[in-house]
């Protein structure tokens, strides 16, 4: 049964804010200040990604004003006394495909712990940006459009029980009917919660009259 085909170009900010490697040090914070952004892209060349200045690589400069790193610091107090981009910068960057899901992308700003990626091509010239408040706006979808597409991807299969039918109400998606198979459960619960805009799933479902 498959999933909506929701991928990181489909939610992406496609103009991006970007600097170079000699972008200084306050044209940076007013620029995250201006455009309401945690982090930047640094670009060399044509526009190939080669690091991200974010809101962390710069606070060691207050962080450190008047006190002095103690040792397991001194990596990041570093970052005190730098001055433009290229020195700031975190590198290489965590960048992400326009192509990938974006379970995917949210799984890297997991485990990464990162609000926001730079979108990048195959040879690695930046795209856009995709921030955690774009991944969540396919939970702006309308109920209607969640109940459609559970009907056509999901109940449309062959694999699916005829005669089930499902209702959406605040994102909550709940399958009705009878079902014979028990087994299918865990498969209808799975392939509907792969739906985008799916907050939970219920099911309703009773048995067959000629169910063994």
């Amino acid at each position: 049964m498959p999933a909506s085909h929701y991928v990181v170009s489909d939610v992406m900010t496609h103009t991006a804010i970007a600097i170079g490697r000699d972008a200084p040090y306050k044209e940076i914070v007013a620029l995250m200040d201006q455009w309401r952004v945690s982090a930047v892209p640094v670009l060399e060349g044509e526009g190939r990604v080669v690091g991200v200045v974010s809101e962390a690589d710069l606070l060691p400069k207050e962080e450190f004003r008047l006190d002095e790193p103690r040792p397991d610091e001194f990596a990041e107090a570093a970052k005190a006394g730098a001055l433009r981009a290229g020195e700031l910068m975190s590198s290489p960057a965590i960048t992400v495909h326009p192509d990938a899901t974006l379970a995917e992308a949210a799984r890297i700003m997991a485990t990464r712990k990162v609000k926001r990626l730079p979108v990048v091509n195959g040879i690695g010239m930046l795209e856009g940006v995709v921030s955690r408040s774009d991944l969540l706006k396919v939970f702006l979808r309308t109920d209607g459009e969640i109940e459609a597409e559970i009907r056509r991807s999901v109940l449309g299969e062959s694999v699916a029980p005829a005669g089930l039918e499902v209702s959406v109400v605040e994102g909550v998606a709940t399958l009705h009917g009878a079902l014979a198979e028990r087994s299918l459960v865990p498969l209808l619960a799975r392939a509907v919660r792969a739906v985008e805009g799916v907050v939970d799933v219920r099911m309703d479902l009773g048995a067959h009259e000629d169910a063994a």
